[in-house]
């Protein structure tokens, strides 16, 4: 049994009769649609599962509109679904969301993947080895056919984000995936891009959720008549990396909830999250000892050296307990921001005793010369340090700390973009 074109989502949830969603994105393809919704078909046709072609109008301007209805009223197993507003994401996550089917697969309208990787694709989903599957252009085995200038691009986008979201993926941007639909409905949520970064939010989320993504090499070859933007992608690509990266360091990304309730957790679901905040807690602490030291000499021309020491101390301390709440700890709104400063302050007051009482206790045994005060100085600041960021980690910023029936944080909607 396949689905009529004219059902809703809403009319199909529940009957979980259809093996294979294949939706095929398309923005302006009157060209190449019917051509590749045959080929499609007649490839699933030789498959042993049952599917379902869904087309999905990005707000097409041209004939695709029409060409899609077409192709919907001829087939059974083929239907559409417009969008008022562009983007690849946008039209995934829509058809994604209401699927009724097992696994969900997409797939790029000029087919420049071969469609024998299909199988090998979904297989593993089926089986229920992996959770995710992508095809991969710059794996050992695949055969791609495509101009130095994307070769450059492709590559140096994947080696970007395996410097800095450590992603372990080969090919991020390959227009040939697919996902279970239950892992879909949990990692969906968490991906906020509508664009070309959508792929790779999702894998990046996937992959720190602790879940399996397979990949499958592929033979690919370039669509000479590729719209996309490279510069525009590029710097939206930018964005998103950025805007992802400090989901995780800040804990915004609830990845270790998603592996959890997914059964994946592991030692690995949200790895990093510890090592990101002590990064982001150290690069907060460099910021917070250039800015002590330029308010020292701005206030040292008006008042004593322990009047300056005091108030730059003071200041930088609000101001790093403030960029650390916000950026190493993920946490968001005025909520709790009074309490959250006058602890910070307690666990300053702490660390100015101990670095003050150490030296006191130094001189105290003789007269020390200035290396020696210097040495006891440098390591009872390093076991401050480290004090500090277990305080603002366990007490200061501490989700079991705060107001019970408080909302959780939940993503906001933003959008970004890709490179192929």
């Amino acid at each position: 049994m396949t689905a009529r074109p004219w059902e809703s989502p809403e009319t199909r949830a529940g009957t979980a009769t259809t093996t294979l969603e294949v939706v095929i994105p398309v923005y302006n393809e009157e060209r190449d649609l019917g051509r590749s919704v045959e080929r499609v078909r007649d490839h699933l046709a030789s498959l042993p599962w049952t599917f379902r072609v869904t087309i999905a109008d990005n707000a097409s301007t041209d004939g695709t509109a029409v060409i899609a209805r077409r192709l919907a009223h001829t087939y059974d197993d083929v239907r559409v679904v417009h969008l008022a507003e562009k983007g690849r994401g946008r039209a995934l996550k829509k058809v994604w969301t209401g699927s009724d089917a097992e696994v969900l697969v997409y797939m790029d309208v000029d087919l420049s993947t071969d469609l024998n990787a299909l199988l090998p694709l979904v297989a593993p989903l089926l089986s229920g080895h992996s959770d995710l599957a992508i095809g991969t252009r710059l794996g050992r085995g695949s055969r791609v056919e495509r101009g130095p200038k994307r070769e450059l691009i492709s590559r140096g986008y994947n080696l970007l984000l395996r410097g800095t979201l450590r992603a372990h993926f080969t090919d991020a941007q390959c227009g040939f995936k697919a996902i279970r639909a239950e892992v879909a409905r949990e990692v969906l949520p968490l991906v906020e891009d509508n664009a070309w970064f959508f792929d790779t939010e999702l894998l990046v989320l996937a992959e720190r959720s602790g879940l399996r993504i397979h990949e499958v090499p592929v033979d690919w070859v370039d669509d000479p008549d590729s719209r996309v933007d490279i510069a525009r992608t590029a710097i939206d690509d930018v964005r998103g990396i950025v805007r992802v990266g400090r989901g995780l360091v800040s804990g915004r990304l609830p990845v270790a909830d998603v592996a959890e309730r997914l059964g994946r957790a592991s030692a690995d679901a949200g790895g990093g999250r510890l090592g990101m905040q002590v990064a982001m807690f150290a690069l907060v602490g460099v910021g917070s000892t250039i800015a002590y030291a330029v308010l020292f000499l701005l206030l040292r021309g008006n008042v004593s050296a322990f009047t300056a020491n005091l108030l730059a101390l003071l200041l930088t301390t609000v101001a790093n307990t403030a960029v650390n709440r916000r950026l190493t700890f993920g946490v968001r709104g005025r909520r709790g921001a009074v309490v959250h400063q006058l602890r910070g302050l307690i666990v300053f007051a702490i660390g100015v005793v101990v670095t003050s009482g150490s030296l006191w206790l130094l001189h105290a045994t003789g007269s020390p010369n200035r290396g020696l005060e210097v040495l006891v100085l440098t390591g009872a600041n390093l076991a401050v340090t480290v004090m500090r960021f277990v305080a603002m980690r366990a007490w200061v910023f501490s989700r079991r700390s705060r107001r019970p029936g408080a909302p959780p944080t939940r993503p906001a909607a933003a959008s970004s973009g890709g490179l192929s």
